[in-house]
């Protein structure tokens, strides 16, 4: 799998095991989707345990059983929990292409790339160990007039960076979708969840990028 020569503003290439089996979700028109988890490894050997839909017509969901390692192209989807007291943001690998490799090919590929604008004001904050990360919501467009809703988080100096963006900048992003358990206090009780997110690794600007290279050929023709 490869992130080049893919057009698209969305874009996810990652590979894992399948650690939570096939469940039904939803039917649009006829055609059946249904939801599974996939572990996928870090450098650090730690694990991010993602969730990916895919629908019925693109592979058969018996051949989809705990323990098998799936390569996946796809896209991150946003979407809108109404089953809880509080409307939810969910995010889920939407897979496009999909298939069991024959040979295990070393540590799990997880790469995403997004052409987006940001939609809220970036939070920069610092840890207690003084570790600088921003959190912004950058939504991607979508056919048919909709947009995903994608939550990424910067780390050191693209922290600093995207700190001072202004809402509505495009942005382009190259990272990789991670798992993070949290505690959310809810009246006396404290409720664990999980955040789905892109871990940045990589941002551009391409309306700056634009802007330079007009600067630098107008001195040039001077």
């Amino acid at each position: 799998m490869q992130m080049e020569g893919l057009p698209e503003n969305n874009t996810v290439l990652i590979a894992g095991k399948i650690v939570k089996g096939c469940v039904f979700s939803h039917e649009v028109y006829g055609e059946g989707f249904y939801t599974f988890q996939i572990s996928s490894e870090r450098l650090s050997d730690k694990e991010d345990i993602l969730p990916v839909t895919v629908s019925e017509r693109l592979i058969d969901m018996n051949l989809l059983q705990v323990g098998i390692k799936v390569d996946i192209v796809g896209q991150l989807r946003s979407y809108n929990n109404y089953n809880s007291k509080k409307n939810r943001l969910v995010l889920t690998i939407f897979a496009r292409e999909i298939s069991l490799p024959e040979e295990e090919e070393g540590k799990n590929i997880n790469q995403v790339y997004l052409n987006g604008f940001i939609c809220k004001p970036p939070i920069y904050r610092k840890t207690p160990f003084g570790r600088e990360i921003s959190d912004i919501l950058v939504a991607v467009n979508r056919a048919y007039n909709k947009s995903d809703y994608i939550p990424c988080i910067a780390w050191g100096r693209n922290a600093r960076y995207i700190a001072n963006l202004e809402v509505g900048a495009n942005i382009h992003i190259w990272g990789r979708m991670q798992s993070r358990i949290y505690q959310k206090r809810i009246g006396e009780e404290v409720e664990e969840r999980v955040a789905y997110e892109v871990s940045v690794a990589k941002i551009e600007l391409p309306h700056k990028a634009e802007r330079e290279a007009e600067e630098k050929g107008a001195d040039e023709m001077v």
